[in-house]
């Protein structure tokens, strides 16, 4: 009952303080949800999802078939050029004419061996305006593959990379969405901290003048020193300075949050103190477990080497013999029209291999290779480094959430003891048989005590937050976070 008794008087109090201006009040959830629905932040994220999300279409469309129509309509001319002769003289010969031409290409890759398979069709017109003569050139079909030999194979590694860095952007969204959370919950207490110091700063001003006039009483009869009083109007003045000094606190933290949550308008801002603190219980094998199945560091740590690997693969594929063949098939033909390109064509073929062999190279071959394979061992011992400092991280913050539980608790009592302590404080005062020294004592531990008990509340749902963000679950729900 002194816990709720506590809470109350805080709610209560920071309603009194917004009295006569339109209010908003808001819960630690109102303020998380706003930031990640409003702020700057959240639409960075939602922005850096998409751009992942088209970088993952863009490499998908590598698979599948490619489909263009390129041309070159009109190709006029009318200029001179130079024309060697048989003697070796020059002429400048003029030319007056269009050669226009379009072609339709297809392709597709084939991810397993690297290769590409092509199509073709062409059809080109050529008028000499000077000669009034037309010439039709054309491709009716060509097909052909390419295929590298002993080189990188791109395509087979990006279609194991890829992946792995579009679910990694996936779930880095999640945890950014988390991130927010805890930003906003920081934000949060500060303004929360704000309103409650000027709740105590008001108190204490209202009390301390009220004990005022009470030892001015007692002075006139004599029960009490000068001394007393004038201790008494210092700290009057003390307790006025520090509720100006409350209400800007106050007021720079209302902007903070305002500014973070993108809450436009006048409208005062107050918070509630969380009434429940959550009831979840958690392990740290269960977070690891999470964590490893739904962050994007565990689908890194696997990223990682397979990019190491690649560069493996392409300083073997880059050294060495590499070749590449070429085949071709198809028709050609010439005519005087359209029609005619297509009757009979003739047959065009096309076999060729081309090769590179290195032949002196003074060892760079042989070093390429033995910095990416030194780089992919260092990358192994790297990702194993990151993993125990994922699971340290994570056992630690475990521990804390468990500890922030019991803390709120224990807080929560130091609270209710100051303040009924306090209030036995000010009778004894006013009976005679107390000290101002033990009542300002009583006073400050107070104060203290209500301080103490906010930042064990920000302490424990920071906690709460920084576990989300790890795990990307929600233990309350027994759920998976996700985000649309």
């Amino acid at each position: 009952m002194k816990y709720i008794y506590t809470i109350l008087l805080i709610l209560l109090s920071t309603t009194a303080f917004c009295a006569g201006s339109d209010t908003i009040r808001l819960t630690l959830h109102d303020v998380v949800e706003l930031a990640k629905g409003n702020s700057i932040a959240s639409k960075q994220a939602v922005t850096t999802r998409e751009t992942k999300y088209w970088q993952w279409r863009t490499f998908k469309s590598n698979y599948n078939p490619q489909l263009s129509l390129t041309g070159n309509l009109p190709g006029y001319s009318k200029t001179s050029l130079q024309v060697l002769q048989p003697d070796g003289s020059i002429l400048f010969q003029p030319i007056h004419n269009d050669n226009s031409e379009m072609t339709l290409n297809f392709s597709q890759s084939i991810t397993a061996t690297g290769a590409t398979i092509y199509g073709q069709t062409q059809l080109q017109r050529f008028d000499d305006f000077d000669r009034h003569n037309v010439l039709y050139n054309g491709v009716p079909y060509a097909i052909g593959i390419s295929q590298p030999l002993g080189q990188y194979n791109s395509l087979k590694w990006e279609k194991r990379i890829q992946p792995l860095l579009y679910n990694e952007s996936k779930q880095a969204y999640i945890e950014a969405q988390e991130q927010i959370s805890i930003t906003a919950t920081g934000y949060f207490f500060d303004l929360l901290l704000a309103q409650v110091n000027l709740h105590i700063a008001q108190t204490n001003y209202s009390n301390t003048e009220n004990i005022l006039n009470i030892a001015n009483t007692k002075f006139q009869m004599g029960k009490i020193t000068r001394n007393e009083i004038l201790q008494l109007q210092l700290e009057l003045l003390n307790a006025k300075k520090a509720v100006g000094n409350a209400k800007r606190d106050m007021e720079l933290e209302t902007l903070t949050l305002r500014s973070y949550i993108s809450q436009e308008g006048d409208d005062r801002i107050t918070l509630v103190v969380p009434e429940s603190i959550s009831s979840m219980t958690v392990s740290a094998d269960r977070v690891l477990e999470e964590a490893y199945a739904n962050r994007s560091d565990a689908i890194a740590f696997v990223r990682r080497i397979a990019e190491a690997r690649r560069d493996v693969a392409i300083a073997h594929g880059q050294t060495g013999l590499t070749a590449a063949l070429t085949a071709n098939l198809g028709t050609s033909n010439a005519a005087s029209n359209i029609a005619g390109v297509y009757r009979s064509p003739q047959t065009q073929e096309l076999i060729q291999l081309t090769f590179t062999i290195p032949v002196l190279d003074w060892g760079r071959s042989k070093s390429k290779i033995k910095t990416a394979e030194a780089n992919e061992k260092f990358t192994e011992y790297a990702v194993e480094q990151d993993k125990q400092t994922f699971k340290q991280q994570i056992v630690t913050q475990v521990t804390l959430f468990n500890q922030m539980k019991e803390q709120v608790g224990l807080t929560a009592q130091a609270d209710s003891i100051a303040g009924e302590k306090y209030q036995i404080a000010k009778e004894r005062y006013v009976l005679g048989n107390l000290s101002i020294t033990d009542l300002s004592i009583a006073f400050q531990e107070n104060d203290q005590a209500k301080r103490d008990y906010v930042a064990a509340l920000r302490d424990f749902w920071s906690a709460y937050y920084q576990l989300r963000y790890l795990s990307l679950f929600d233990f309350d729900a027994n759920q998976k976070i996700t985000y649309k």
